[in-house]
């Protein structure tokens, strides 16, 4: 009899965008572990059972991924929270041990850092422009009001301007952000001096998505980071392109985030080898 397999997956509501499955899929594959990673699509109605049904010993379900828009609401159901997600008060990684106890970890914010590092882009000094106030802006904004190489300022924009203050609060509470402002419209965020502008919103994951930037304030010398990955070229990054501007999506921190996730659940450190092949398969879901 075959051995049943282990699941890992991705909750949130949309998923089915997600690329995380190949990626994670390409690994369990690869290591020759009997596991498969699924997409769990749970509407607002459903989130408690679903949570509470991963408490019983049957589930099979050992390690999950949260995306929008569950990455702070994941929080009030965890047994433990590693303190780097403390400090964010977000979470897009959760490991499931033995005794079905749910800790849980943020691999958005070194996900992002390491991409940075593979763009060449150093924070330290910088003027940053940032839009959206979700799970994946909290990991962002802590982690760049924690590291050595501090920004100079970062300014945020968010359509819903009490989220950002309730939000803003709540960073102050944990870390030292007094180089975050939040600003009341995007003409505001100085992305004319900007040398980093990073769209957090979903804005763009529809082709036809009217970015919310206006064309004429992008440069030559702004890197835009968009964290929407799929489509792979959203209508801010063409924008960017057109203007000059260096432009990157969110697939790169997609792939450093799950080598981490992934190294959590399976508490191993992948190799380079592993790491690749990784890679290439996310890279080739979005061809």
């Amino acid at each position: 009899m075959a051995e049943e397999k282990a699941v890992y997956g991705i909750v949130g509501y949309p998923v089915a965008h997600s690329l995380s499955p190949l990626m994670h899929n390409a690994a369990f594959k690869a290591l020759g572990i009997p596991a498969v990673y699924k997409l769990f699509p749970v509407q607002e109605s459903g989130v408690d059972d679903f949570f509470k049904k991963l408490r019983d010993p049957r589930s099979p379900i050992l390690g999950l991924n949260v995306t929008v828009p569950y990455k702070e609401r994941a929080l009030r159901y965890l047994d433990n929270i590693a303190p780097l997600a403390q400090k964010i008060m977000a979470v897009n990684t959760i490991v499931i041990n033995k005794e079905r106890k749910l800790v849980g970890y943020n691999t958005d914010a070194p996900g992002f850092l390491s991409h940075l590092v593979e763009l060449q882009f150093n924070t330290r000094g910088k003027k940053i422009a940032m839009i959206g106030a979700g799970g994946s802006a909290r990991a962002i904004l802590t982690v760049l009001c924690m590291i050595p190489e501090r920004p100079d300022s970062i300014k945020v924009y968010n359509r819903t301007a009490s989220r950002l203050e309730e939000f803003l609060a709540d960073l102050r509470a944990r870390v030292d952000a007094g180089i975050v402002e939040a600003v009341r419209s995007i003409d505001d965020l100085g992305i004319p001096e900007a040398d980093l502008l990073i769209n957090t919103t979903p804005v763009g994951m529809d082709q036809d998505d009217t970015p919310l930037v206006d064309e004429n304030l992008l440069h030559r010398n702004l890197l835009v980071y968009d964290l929407v990955y799929n489509p792979p070229m959203t209508p801010l990054l063409r924008m960017a392109k057109a203007r000059g501007a260096r432009a990157a999506n969110g697939l790169g921190m997609l792939y450093y985030q799950g080598v981490l996730a992934f190294q959590h659940w399976a508490n191993v450190q992948l190799d380079d080898d592993i790491k690749q092949k990784m890679r290439q398969a996310l890279e080739k879901g979005v061809i």
